[in-house]
Order: C-alpha cells, then structure tokens, then sequence
C-alpha cells in the first residue's frame, strides 16, 4: 500500500479528531509510553499492539503537521547516511579529537591510565583511534 494513502485511510478512520498538533503528538506520546511499560513488563506482545497504535498517531500528527511522508523518509535517510568522521589521535603527550577533518579538541597525557581512558572514551563516542 502506498504510505500517502495509507496516512489518508488511517486519517479517515481516526478515534479522535484534532487539528491542534499538541493534540495529536499528545496521543502519539501515550501510545509510545504505554509500549515501554507494557515491555518494562515484559509484556512483548502487547507492546508491539501499542507501538502499532503509535504508528497511526505517528501518521495522524504528520497529516495535522503537514509533513509530506516520503520527504520525511528521504530526509532521515539522508541524513543517517551523513556519518561525521570522528578520530581521535593519540599521540605521546597528548590527544587530539578531529570530526570531519576539524581539529575539535584535544588533552594532555601524562600516562598510560590517561590513554585507557581515552581510548574507552573514542569507543563510547564513535571514534576512529590512530596512533601516532
């Protein structure tokens, strides 16, 4: 099916009617906050009922939005695709953060405990580690 008319017959048939977008993410909000409790429950199945309603919401709150959906799915794939180039260059005395080829940043090392550090921080922030 295609996601325009989908959005169109999920509109028509909508529980509520609203044209105030608070409204309508209001309700898009409930219905993801009732899927985390049902699977902080473990409750799987019904989670995924409740994720299934927030996909209407999601739909209903783009329509009172004007999003156009396929500009919407186009955009975020772009810009998932959009990786910034982190690296973090560990030389003898110091560290250096380079995102897109931009020195960002850098520290001193004064040990081998300063390195450990910086190298479990390059792994929590994405980081390409080069030795120099």
């Amino acid at each position: 099916m295609d996601i325009r008319k989908a959005i169109e017959s999920i509109w028509e048939n909508r529980k509520y009617t609203t044209n105030d977008p608070k409204t309508a993410i209001s309700h898009l909000n409930e219905e993801i906050a009732e899927s985390l409790k049902a699977l902080m429950k473990g409750d799987v199945d019904k989670a995924k009922r409740e994720l299934q309603d927030a996909m209407s919401c999601l739909f209903i709150a783009m329509k009172v939005m004007d999003v156009d959906p396929i500009e919407a799915v186009n955009n975020q794939v772009k810009q998932m695709q959009k990786r910034n180039e982190k690296i973090m260059i560990l030389k003898n005395d110091k560290v250096e953060i380079y995102v897109n080829g931009i020195l960002k940043g850098g520290w001193s090392i004064w040990g081998k405990e300063d390195i450990k550090e910086a190298e479990k921080l390059a792994k929590e922030f994405g980081c390409e580690i080069q030795y120099e």
